[in-house]
């Protein structure tokens, strides 16, 4: 039997006779509300699409009461609730407090903040990136729920194209990385969450990795920018970076107590991964005499500050915060340096796995997962150490620019402020840059 219309009342449900089949009456004034007639009862009922996140997801009908214990305008009022309900993507039966998949962005980034990354020892420096994407890349999101992402992955496909045009592949990429471990672990502890983690929808941007590391034959002419440089302190972190193959943001950190001089070991306690990642940086003859020099020339321009920083400033946190330098002042700076280390190291003869494990690199295959790091630390990690300090020496040995050798051989301030000698021109040939 089709399903009727007409506005329902006490008076007209009453003269509503039982058929072979249940039918349907629906109320002519509120829509979703209908009385559904059978051979023994009549039954208030309230019908309506129940969509969450911007999606329909099923037609949702709710039992009101039978007829005869309670009036049609009671059950008007029941069903108006009801349909209200539905309206906001409430399940029949379900209460706001434990509706599920309701978590926003903002909650799924805070615990994996605080319970995943906090709590394994991230560094400070990663977890402001996944910061940087979250409440600024996908802020608009924030407090919105997070199904409403698994269940529209076009949204997040758009977005990686706005992000991408406006900020750069490689930010976009990155972004969506940042999304796709907060979706993860979001849904272990909200199943309902849909399981396709919604980053799996875009096309990634193609990366290329840069390759602006310099090698033997370069060295010379970077050391002479490097020498021409006013600030002596900057200068020496840069040298420091080169020598070292460190990142730029753990060298800034280190702290007086992080250096051991009779050891020769500077301590990186929370490099890129965390706690977990720390280690020592094994230090050559080289590389001492560019910490000396460090702290001497601390001590002289941030007197305050160097007491408890290698490379301090005068910033709010004390130390050397910002590295970049003019491309016409210093042509290679920060991870530029990081890759021509690892260049270097090659062309000194520097095996695969010591490479790896001066840089504090995750290691290759499973065998080599058994070698332990402290125990070359002292002789063999450091032998190598000076031979990669070795080969930058010597590209400027091989010239005539008594000033740079000097101050790469000196630990004192007074003997590397050569450079403001005007042009600082070598006795009989160039440097081939």
């Amino acid at each position: 039997m089709a399903d009727q219309r007409e506005i329902l009342t006490d008076k007209s449900i009453a003269r509503l006779s039982a058929g072979k089949k249940q039918y349907k009456v629906r109320d002519g004034e509120l829509l979703g509300f209908f009385v559904l007639v059978g051979k023994r009862r009549k039954t208030f009922m309230a019908q309506g699409e129940f969509w969450r996140d911007g999606v329909r997801e099923f037609t949702a009908q709710v039992k009101l009461g039978d007829f005869g214990e309670m009036t049609t305008r009671q059950a008007r009022g029941k069903a108006k609730e009801a349909l209200g309900a539905i309206a906001k993507g409430q399940r029949p039966g379900e209460t706001p407090k434990i509706k599920p998949g309701s978590i926003t962005l903002r909650q799924a980034w805070e615990r994996y903040r605080d319970a995943h990354m906090k709590r394994k020892g991230r560094s400070s420096g990663t977890i402001e990136n996944y910061r940087d994407h979250m409440e600024r890349l996908f802020k608009d999101w924030l407090d919105d729920p997070l199904a409403r992402l698994g269940r529209q992955p076009n949204l997040v496909v758009e977005h990686h194209d706005k992000i991408t045009k406006e900020n750069g592949p490689y930010i976009a990429n990155g972004a969506m990385r940042s999304l796709r471990a907060v979706y993860n672990h979001a849904r272990k502890s909200n199943t309902d969450l849909p399981a396709t983690n919604p980053v799996s929808a875009i096309d990634w941007n193609k990366e290329h990795r840069r390759n602006s590391g310099m090698g033997p034959n370069d060295i010379g002419g970077w050391l002479k920018e490097l020498y021409a440089m006013e600030n002596p302190l900057r200068r020496e972190f840069h040298l420091l970076i080169l020598f070292s193959g460190s990142r730029p943001t753990a060298l800034k950190k280190v702290r007086i107590e992080h250096i051991d001089l009779r050891a020769r070991l500077i301590h990186i306690p929370q490099p890129k991964g965390g706690e977990d990642k720390a280690f020592d940086i094994p230090l050559s003859r080289p590389m001492i005499r560019c910490v000396v020099r460090a702290i001497r020339w601390g001590q002289i321009m941030y007197s305050e500050q160097a007491k408890s920083w290698l490379f301090p400033a005068d910033s709010e946190i004390g130390h050397l915060v910002e590295h970049k330098e003019v491309r016409d002042v210093l042509s290679k700076w920060g991870n530029e340096l990081r890759q021509s280390y690892r260049t270097l190291a090659q062309a000194a003869g520097i095996s695969e796995l010591d490479i790896h494990l001066l840089m504090n690199h995750s290691l290759p295959g499973v065998n080599a997962g058994y070698i332990t790091r402290d125990r070359l630390l002292r002789d063999h990690l450091r032998q190598q150490q000076q031979r990669i300090s070795e080969l930058v020496v010597q590209s400027l040995e091989a010239t005539r620019y008594p000033s740079l050798v000097r101050w790469l051989k000196s630990t004192k301030v007074e003997e590397t402020v050569d450079q403001a000698e005007p042009g600082l021109e070598p006795d009989t040939m160039s440097i081939a840059a």
